[in-house]
Formats: structure tokens, sequence, C-alpha cells
């Protein structure tokens, strides 16, 4: 079984979602406790993506470690700056998961 945790500003963007968004993020994480190879890599396989509907659910997984840790959920319009903040931002992400 994997460990998922979810950032802060991941909490804050969650709580403030729609209902059936909250859902899906909530299965996903199911899936993410099961399979680490859920969604499409981005760049590197520890870096990957879950789509919903025109939303993007972000994600960095340690295969070492078996943890997952959930960043972002934006709209695609936003992916590429979202993208670009992560990566820039990736050693803070990684660590909670090491």
């Amino acid at each position: 079984m994997n460990e998922v945790y979810e950032t802060d500003a991941f909490l804050r963007i969650y709580d403030a979602s729609e209902k059936k968004e909250q859902e899906w993020i909530d299965k996903i994480k199911n899936q993410l406790a099961e399979n680490l190879e859920v969604g499409k890599p981005l760049r590197f396989p520890w870096f990957r993506e879950k789509k919903f509907e025109g939303k993007r659910l972000y994600f960095f997984t340690n295969e070492k470690t078996k943890r997952i840790v959930l960043v972002a959920f934006g709209i695609k319009r936003d992916q590429q700056k979202i993208i670009m903040f992560l990566l820039v931002n990736k050693e803070r992400y990684l660590k909670i998961i090491s």
C-alpha cells in the first residue's frame, strides 16, 4: 500500500473545488494508494498528471518509499505555468516523499 500526501496549497484548492471534483480526486487518491503508475508522466517518471474534464491533477511519486504527494489541481489553460512552477520547486515536494 502506498502513502498519499497533500501539500497545504493543494488542500486549499481541494476545499475550494466542486463536490464532483473532490469525489474524483478522492477516487484518484485511492487508485494511487494501490498503484504508483496512475496518470501520464510529465517529462519524468516521478512527475505525473491525471485529467478530469478540463482540469489536471498534478502529483509527484517516489518508487522507493512508495509515497505520493498531490501538489496542484488546475485548468488546462494554466497547465504550462503550473508545470513550470512545480518543476522549479520540485526539491520541496520530493523532500516530502523521500
